[in-house]
């Protein structure tokens, strides 16, 4: 007998794992049939998922929310499609696009349709992630050519720096202890150092 399991992933940025659960419900799908990872997109190492892999047999039926739940980029949600499909001989239901329903439409014509459908909306995923990062590139080159500071502020330098790099050339301090003086890192006091003698060079 085929069983029916439900795909949840959310991450940090993105927390509708409630939505997910729902839509879930919906289908039918049993509270104790649904896996749920916490992993964003760029970390994939999802044990939930994995789990998952070890219990779908033949027959049983995957489902998800949306096609980018199964993978991080393109390639990888063409290649998860594959092994549910092809190695697994599961059936997957993409609860928003279901045009990708490979339990309907099981004749050549049905799963070719899926196929073509599925790397359309794979490929435009991928593009629109690729725009909105090239979007944030422009945006940062922008901000530098207009000379806006990006990241963490630099620490300033406490009024005792110069008094304390005095001593620790004259040998009277080590670098540790000139930096703890200062409430710094030593790597930073070295950083400091370094930068004032390309000053005077």
């Amino acid at each position: 007998m085929s069983t029916i399991y439900g795909y949840i992933r959310v991450s940090s940025r993105d927390q509708n794992e409630e939505r997910q659960v729902r839509a879930m419900e919906a289908f039918g799908v049993l509270p104790s049939n649904m896996i749920c990872d916490k992993q964003s997109g760029k970390d994939f190492n999802r044990p939930g998922y994995k789990r998952l892999m070890r219990k779908l047999k033949k027959g049983d039926v995957l489902v998800v929310k949306s096609i980018d739940r199964l993978g991080r980029d393109y390639n990888e949600i063409l290649e998860q499609w594959r092994i549910l499909t092809k190695e697994k001989q599961a059936d997957v239901v993409v609860l928003d696009m279901p045009l990708l329903d490979t339990r309907s439409g099981r004749d050549l014509t049905g799963k070719l349709i899926a196929d073509i459908v599925l790397q359309l909306l794979s490929y435009v995923a991928q593009t629109e992630r690729e725009f909105i990062r090239q979007r944030q590139r422009e945006g940062i080159e922008n901000a530098r050519a207009n000379g806006v500071h990006l990241g963490r502020r630099a620490i300033e330098k406490p009024e005792i720096y110069d008094e304390v790099k005095a001593a620790w050339r004259r040998g009277e301090m080590s670098g540790r202890q000139a930096a703890e003086r200062l409430g710094i890192s030593h790597t930073l006091f070295r950083k400091w150092v370094a930068d004032d003698s390309k000053k005077v060079s």
